[in-house]
């Protein structure tokens, strides 16, 4: 069970205090990229037995290689919005050999790579599968993220982070979700508005290697609204329970 944003050495000790197996961080900028306390975040769940992964919202390969050696992650996550267009197809590529420098450069780092998982009318199966398949030889993880859907036709645009998919707080389709898991080889973590409330009924019809968290057990703000890296430790309890509850659902079953 993996637990984004936390960006903090305390929280992420909560974090792993309630249960939680991978400890997620955000790292926000190329350019002020290094961010002691962030560090500092990485190797406290280190230290207390999780796993910490770790996102970088840019991908250039000196950045990227030069951020990796200096937190040194358990796993670095991918996020970037993939599309099948020809613009997307050389991104993908580009991403690839991305992915294969670190595996090179960084033995002890898996790479985890979230597969974007299309809008009800939007995108097909199809598409989603061939990308997984570009990926699957330059990853150790898949994690499945809800795409929104754009009225125009820059779909990086309509994502909450541009260029990036995933803290939508909204169920990816699960139906997909799954086909993604039949497909792969590598084991997938099922991710996109899961909550609390609705995380044993993903894991009974996905069946996953894991679950993925991060808007659905933020800490919320006067009006309700979700508030970025800040967890809700009740909520997040409530989902570790869950997620025991569902396991052990399985393993009998």
């Amino acid at each position: 069970m993996q637990i984004y944003e936390v960006q903090t050495p305390s929280e992420a000790e909560t974090m792993i205090g309630l249960g939680v197996d991978h400890v997620g961080s955000v790292l926000l900028s190329e350019t002020d990229w290094k961010e002691p306390l962030l560090r500092q975040t990485v190797d406290a769940v280190k230290s207390l037995g999780g796993k910490s992964s770790l996102i970088p919202l840019f991908n250039e390969e000196e950045a990227v290689l030069r951020a990796l050696d200096y937190y040194r992650p358990d796993i670095v996550h991918f996020c970037e919005m993939l599309q099948n267009t020809g613009k997307g197809k050389a991104l993908q590529e580009r991403l690839c050999q991305l992915q294969m420098r670190i595996r090179e450069h960084f033995s002890g780092i898996d790479i985890m790579r979230s597969i974007p998982i299309p809008p009800p009318g939007r995108g097909n199966q199809e598409a989603m599968l061939a990308i997984a398949g570009r990926f699957a030889q330059v990853s150790d993880f898949f994690l499945t993220d809800t795409a929104l859907p754009a009225e125009g036709s820059d779909t990086d645009d309509a994502q909450p982070v541009k260029g990036f998919v995933g803290i939508t707080g909204k169920t990816c389709r699960w139906d997909y979700a799954r086909a993604l898991v039949d497909f792969s080889d590598i084991p997938v973590i099922l991710a996109g508005g899961i909550s609390p409330e609705n995380v044993e009924r993903g894991i009974s019809a996905v069946k996953p290697a894991g679950v993925d968290s991060c808007t659905c057990t933020n800490a919320v703000d006067g009006d309700g609204r979700s508030v970025r890296f800040r967890k809700d430790p009740r909520r997040v309890r409530k989902l570790v329970e869950a997620v025991r509850s569902a396991e052990a659902k399985l393993q009998a079953s």
